[in-house]
């Protein structure tokens, strides 16, 4: 059985992976719109992919005999002034999960929930791959931020390995 307090913090753990999903969706609305559709491709893959966390929570709650709840998720910010901000915004998120898995996994420890701090670590290897996929695409947009042939370029880049080598990761 699952220990209650570790429910109550996985339940608001997949909150927080469809509050990323939203907001990565947002940011490929954004670059859609914003006629950057490699970007958008790699924003909407990336919205994907946080689904898939959430529901790796939510099946895990499940196996463990616990109770998923879910609450309201508040909007997601629809406007960013650059495509640079839009991926910053995307890396704080990034952190931000990450601090909140570490938060997880301290708290599985703390309670000895030993099934629930083996299931955490594959979240705490995924954030740090997260961030570091999410920093590389920013530093790259920053490199080329006054270089519009550059964005077509990263666009571009984006649009023909969208995900692909994240999938190829995640199949290992």
């Amino acid at each position: 059985m699952l220990n209650p307090k570790v429910q109550d913090a996985l339940n608001a753990q997949i909150n927080m992976e469809l509050s990323a999903f939203y907001t990565y969706l947002s940011m490929s609305a954004y670059f859609t719109s914003e006629n950057l559709l490699g970007i958008a491709a790699w924003m909407r893959h990336h919205a994907d992919e946080e689904m898939v966390h959430a529901m790796k929570i939510y099946d895990f709650i499940h196996q463990r005999r616990g109770q998923v709840r879910l609450t309201a998720l508040d909007g997601p910010k629809t406007s960013w002034s650059s495509a640079v901000e839009a991926v910053e915004d995307a890396l704080h998120h990034e952190e931000k999960v990450t601090a909140s898995i570490d938060r997880l996994v301290d708290l599985a420890r703390q309670e000895r929930d030993h099934a629930s701090d083996s299931f955490l670590q594959w979240f705490v290897d995924e954030q740090v791959e997260e961030e570091a996929v999410v920093d590389e695409i920013l530093q790259q947009l920053k490199r080329v931020a006054d270089f519009p042939a550059g964005l077509f370029m990263l666009d571009r880049d984006l649009a023909a390995h969208g995900g692909e080598e994240e999938e190829a990761e995640a199949a290992e």
